[in-house]
Protein backbone atom coordinates (compact mmCIF):
# COMPACT_ATOMS: atom_id res chain seq x y z
CA UNK A 1 0.00 0.00 0.00
CA UNK A 2 3.11 2.05 0.68
CA UNK A 3 4.24 1.84 -2.42
CA UNK A 4 1.13 2.17 -4.33
CA UNK A 5 0.45 5.48 -2.29
CA UNK A 6 4.48 6.70 -3.11
CA UNK A 7 3.83 5.80 -6.94
CA UNK A 8 0.84 8.18 -6.98
CA UNK A 9 2.57 11.11 -5.10
CA UNK A 10 5.45 10.99 -7.49
CA UNK A 11 3.02 11.18 -10.36
CA UNK A 12 1.25 14.15 -8.76
CA UNK A 13 4.33 15.76 -8.21
CA UNK A 14 5.66 15.20 -11.97
CA UNK A 15 1.85 16.39 -13.18
CA UNK A 16 2.56 19.86 -11.15
CA UNK A 17 5.88 20.28 -12.64
CA UNK A 18 4.93 19.49 -16.14
CA UNK A 19 2.07 21.78 -15.98
CA UNK A 20 4.60 24.48 -14.88
CA UNK A 21 6.88 23.24 -17.19
CA UNK A 22 4.40 23.02 -20.42
CA UNK A 23 3.83 26.78 -19.76
CA UNK A 24 5.97 28.91 -21.79
CA UNK A 25 5.22 32.10 -19.75
CA UNK A 26 4.13 32.74 -16.74
CA UNK A 27 1.02 34.39 -18.45
CA UNK A 28 0.13 31.15 -19.70
CA UNK A 29 -0.89 29.90 -15.94
CA UNK A 30 -4.23 30.57 -14.41
CA UNK A 31 -5.80 30.11 -10.93
CA UNK A 32 -9.66 29.70 -10.00
CA UNK A 33 -10.77 33.08 -8.13
CA UNK A 34 -11.58 32.25 -4.45
CA UNK A 35 -15.24 32.78 -5.12
CA UNK A 36 -16.17 32.53 -8.95
CA UNK A 37 -14.19 32.54 -12.01
CA UNK A 38 -10.43 32.02 -13.52
CA UNK A 39 -7.61 34.25 -12.80
CA UNK A 40 -5.52 34.13 -16.19
CA UNK A 41 -2.15 35.82 -15.88
CA UNK A 42 -2.19 36.45 -19.24
CA UNK A 43 -5.13 39.76 -18.63
CA UNK A 44 -2.15 40.87 -16.08
CA UNK A 45 0.41 41.24 -18.81
CA UNK A 46 2.38 44.44 -18.73
CA UNK A 47 1.67 45.05 -15.24
CA UNK A 48 3.83 44.02 -12.35
CA UNK A 49 1.65 41.23 -10.40
CA UNK A 50 3.17 40.23 -6.83
CA UNK A 51 1.78 36.24 -5.64
CA UNK A 52 1.51 36.23 -2.04
CA UNK A 53 1.10 33.22 0.01
CA UNK A 54 -1.79 34.37 2.71
CA UNK A 55 -3.82 33.58 5.89
CA UNK A 56 -6.10 34.74 8.62
CA UNK A 57 -4.50 33.44 11.61
CA UNK A 58 -0.73 34.22 11.27
CA UNK A 59 1.35 36.78 12.81
CA UNK A 60 1.94 38.38 9.71
CA UNK A 61 -1.76 38.53 8.92
CA UNK A 62 -1.66 42.41 9.22
CA UNK A 63 0.10 42.38 6.34
CA UNK A 64 -2.93 42.41 4.84
CA UNK A 65 -3.50 45.99 5.32
CA UNK A 66 0.08 46.91 3.75
CA UNK A 67 -0.56 44.69 0.57
CA UNK A 68 -3.51 46.31 0.43
CA UNK A 69 -1.96 50.00 0.53
CA UNK A 70 0.66 48.98 -2.10
CA UNK A 71 -2.53 47.76 -4.42
CA UNK A 72 -3.62 51.04 -4.15
CA UNK A 73 -0.30 53.33 -4.46
CA UNK A 74 0.33 51.45 -7.46
CA UNK A 75 -3.09 50.31 -8.96
CA UNK A 76 -1.88 51.36 -12.23
CA UNK A 77 1.28 49.40 -12.85
CA UNK A 78 0.75 46.56 -10.14
CA UNK A 79 -1.71 43.65 -9.53
CA UNK A 80 -1.23 41.52 -6.35
CA UNK A 81 -2.94 38.22 -5.71
CA UNK A 82 -3.46 36.46 -2.97
CA UNK A 83 -2.97 32.55 -2.31
CA UNK A 84 -4.67 31.55 0.86
CA UNK A 85 -3.24 28.33 1.79
CA UNK A 86 -3.21 26.20 5.33
CA UNK A 87 -0.27 24.28 4.67
CA UNK A 88 2.02 26.60 7.67
CA UNK A 89 0.53 25.89 11.07
CA UNK A 90 -2.82 25.72 9.62
CA UNK A 91 -3.42 29.28 9.77
CA UNK A 92 -6.08 29.61 6.73
CA UNK A 93 -8.72 27.02 7.82
CA UNK A 94 -11.81 28.82 6.70
CA UNK A 95 -13.84 28.23 3.60
CA UNK A 96 -13.50 30.50 0.36
CA UNK A 97 -16.65 33.00 2.28
CA UNK A 98 -15.24 32.89 5.42
CA UNK A 99 -12.07 33.91 3.87
CA UNK A 100 -13.02 36.84 1.81
CA UNK A 101 -15.19 37.78 4.59
CA UNK A 102 -11.98 37.98 7.29
CA UNK A 103 -10.15 40.42 4.43
CA UNK A 104 -13.28 42.23 3.28
CA UNK A 105 -14.21 42.93 6.57
CA UNK A 106 -10.71 43.18 8.32
CA UNK A 107 -8.55 45.03 5.76
CA UNK A 108 -11.02 46.21 3.08
CA UNK A 109 -8.65 44.33 0.87
CA UNK A 110 -10.21 44.85 -3.01
CA UNK A 111 -7.01 42.88 -4.41
CA UNK A 112 -7.62 39.20 -6.30
CA UNK A 113 -7.73 36.45 -3.98
CA UNK A 114 -7.18 32.79 -5.47
CA UNK A 115 -9.00 29.80 -4.43
CA UNK A 116 -6.81 28.13 -1.37
CA UNK A 117 -3.56 26.14 -2.84
CA UNK A 118 -0.90 24.31 -1.60
CA UNK A 119 2.34 25.95 -2.40
CA UNK A 120 4.56 23.57 -2.19
CA UNK A 121 4.89 19.47 -1.80
CA UNK A 122 3.02 17.06 -4.16
CA UNK A 123 0.23 19.08 -4.66
CA UNK A 124 1.79 22.21 -5.23
CA UNK A 125 -0.34 25.00 -7.47
CA UNK A 126 1.32 24.69 -11.13
CA UNK A 127 1.85 29.03 -10.43
CA UNK A 128 3.87 27.72 -7.52
CA UNK A 129 5.34 24.81 -9.55
CA UNK A 130 6.31 27.82 -12.22
CA UNK A 131 8.26 30.09 -9.76
CA UNK A 132 10.05 27.79 -7.92
CA UNK A 133 11.53 26.54 -11.75
CA UNK A 134 12.71 29.42 -11.91
CA UNK A 135 16.32 31.26 -10.96
CA UNK A 136 16.97 34.54 -9.12
CA UNK A 137 20.09 36.38 -9.54
CA UNK A 138 21.84 32.64 -10.33
CA UNK A 139 19.94 30.90 -7.69
CA UNK A 140 17.33 28.31 -7.55
CA UNK A 141 14.08 29.65 -6.04
CA UNK A 142 12.77 27.93 -3.28
CA UNK A 143 9.33 27.44 -2.16
CA UNK A 144 7.82 29.73 0.63
CA UNK A 145 9.04 28.95 4.10
CA UNK A 146 5.70 30.37 5.87
CA UNK A 147 2.68 32.72 5.31
CA UNK A 148 3.43 36.37 3.45
CA UNK A 149 6.26 35.01 1.54
CA UNK A 150 5.73 37.45 -1.91
CA UNK A 151 7.19 36.67 -5.18
CA UNK A 152 7.45 39.91 -7.67
CA UNK A 153 6.68 39.44 -11.37
CA UNK A 154 7.98 42.22 -13.90
CA UNK A 155 5.31 43.74 -16.66
CA UNK A 156 7.28 40.95 -19.03
CA UNK A 157 6.24 38.39 -17.09
CA UNK A 158 9.52 37.35 -15.47
CA UNK A 159 10.35 36.84 -11.75
CA UNK A 160 12.51 39.71 -10.38
CA UNK A 161 12.19 38.92 -6.55
CA UNK A 162 11.41 36.77 -3.88
CA UNK A 163 10.95 37.95 -0.06
CA UNK A 164 10.71 36.14 2.93
CA UNK A 165 7.58 37.08 5.32
CA UNK A 166 9.43 38.90 7.34
CA UNK A 167 9.46 41.54 4.44
CA UNK A 168 6.92 44.59 4.93
CA UNK A 169 4.89 44.90 1.26
CA UNK A 170 5.68 48.53 1.40
CA UNK A 171 9.50 48.22 1.75
CA UNK A 172 11.92 49.95 -0.41
CA UNK A 173 13.06 46.88 -1.23
CA UNK A 174 9.54 45.99 -3.17
CA UNK A 175 8.23 49.82 -4.25
CA UNK A 176 11.96 50.65 -5.40
CA UNK A 177 11.60 47.54 -7.96
CA UNK A 178 8.12 48.87 -8.73
CA UNK A 179 8.83 52.74 -9.19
Amino acid sequence: MKTLALLFTILMMSMNVSNAQSASSFYDLEVKGLLEGELKMSDFDGKYVMIVNVASKCGYTPQYEDLQMLSERFEEKLVIIGFPCNQFGKQEPGSASEIMEFCSSNYEVSFPMAEKVDVKGSDQHPIYAWITAQTLDGEEVSSPKWNFHKYLIDPNGVLIGSFKSGVNPMDEEITGLIE
